[in-house]
């Protein structure tokens, strides 16, 4: 186990936290433990367990859905990469985003998100959240500590992305954070994008941190899970409503989260070494208007990423010239490697067609060309242009 009293580097984190042999007759990597029932020996330490609950500690283990080790070692060392207070896991990332949501909302109340953020949680604004009396109101993620204009006197969350999804916009996430706070209003961000290892929004005045460990900290595209990362004052009631609410993760899948986590810092440097590389290949495309990739240094959003981030992953976006549904298709239907599929974070590569417009209302989307995500896994970089490059040669001959 790691001394609580000594400051370890990201990597070193990652390797050792969340471990304990000793606990585990020397086995090096904690156990994946299959359970929903806890034996209790004797009413005393039943009627503790009880109290535990009730008071909000969650500290000892009392039913499969509440956790087990293997769940506690994985919030564990996500916590300590992140510079929270405790962490809880969900079934997946929207799991943890809407535990997280509903933990701070209710009839009556006001959340102000970002307008370009993923699309999942836009549709349980506006299905779920607005039929059960919460007011939502979209913002236009480049208005930083203007968006206290936007405040209302029933503001209680403001759910932030940075950068956002399929557009990749940076977020003056300290700004937003210091002014929500000085309203006393919670701020949630989903962080799955830098992974721990690039940002950390508590840091940065955010209460709750939000990954998907579906993508980057699995890594390998084989599981579902998400994780919240929450400060001391906001852990009871995320922990309360996800447990509450049913949302817990899988053995496996925690036990393989926690494995893939254990490589993540090698692999978070190999994609932004991979998406870098293709970025500004694609840059000297003609079929391409721009590429969205703030670690890139004529991005709009590179100033604040430069400032706030600590590197970049594989997932960017390109807005190309005006082309028809045709040319894109003959493009992207004939791939090699870039596969079409609707995640990231994996050690492959993936290729999306993306439709912005569909998902804003604070700010149009006005770009007359089609977009693309594009994930950079793990493949050999020059293998992956030359699929670009075939892919170009398709589009150009329809």
């Amino acid at each position: 186990m790691m001394s609580p009293h000594k400051k370890y580097g990201t990597d070193t984190i990652a390797v050792h936290g969340g471990r304990d042999p000793d606990a585990f007759h020397g086995v090096v990597n904690t156990p994946v433990y299959h359970a929903s029932t806890f034996i209790f020996k004797s009413v005393e330490q039943l009627i503790e367990t009880r109290r535990d609950r009730a008071s909000g500690a969650f500290e000892q283990f009392t039913y499969g859905r509440e956790g087990t080790p293997t769940t506690r070692a994985l919030e564990d060392v996500v916590t300590q990469l992140e510079g929270g207070y405790r962490a809880v896991v969900a079934s997946c990332g929207l799991g943890a985003i809407v535990a997280s949501l509903t933990a701070f909302l209710s009839a009556g109340d006001h959340l102000l998100i970002i307008d370009s953020l993923y699309g999942p949680v836009r549709d349980f604004c506006e299905s779920f959240l607005k039929r059960f009396g919460v007011e939502v109101t979209y913002f236009d993620p480049s208005l930083g500590a203007d968006v206290a204009h936007l405040f209302q006197a029933n503001t209680k969350v403001v759910y932030l992305e940075s950068p956002c999804s399929l557009t990749f916009e940076m977020v003056d996430v300290p700004a937003i954070a210091k002014a929500a706070k000085a309203r006393g209003i919670t701020t949630i961000m989903d962080n799955t994008w830098a992974s721990p290892f690039c940002f950390q929004p508590l840091k940065h005045g955010v209460d709750v941190s939000i990954h998907a460990a579906t993508k980057y900290i699995s890594g390998h595209s084989d599981l579902m899970l998400g994780i919240a990362v929450c400060t001391e004052e906001a852990f009871i009631p995320v922990k309360k409503t996800a447990s509450g609410s049913g949302y817990c993760g899988g053995p496996d899948d925690v036990y393989m989260a926690l494995r893939g986590l254990r490589t993540l810092p090698l692999r978070i440097k190999r994609h932004q070494e991979t998406a870098t590389l293709i970025a500004k290949w694609l840059q000297t495309r003609p079929e391409v208007a721009r590429v969205m990739y703030p670690a890139l240094p004529d991005d709009p959003g590179h100033a604040i990423w430069k400032r706030d981030f600590n590197g970049a992953s594989g997932l960017f976006g390109a807005v190309l010239k005006p082309f028809s549904d045709q040319q894109l298709a003959a493009m992207l239907d004939n791939m090699d490697l870039f596969q079409m599929g609707y995640s990231w974070g994996g050690y492959e590569s993936l290729i999306v067609p993306t439709w912005p417009a569909t998902l804003r209302s604070a700010k149009p989307w006005t770009e007359p060309g089609p977009a693309l995500r594009i994930h950079a896994g793990l493949e050999d970089p020059d293998d992956l242009i030359r699929d670009l490059e075939r892919g170009f040669a398709r589009l150009a001959g329809v």
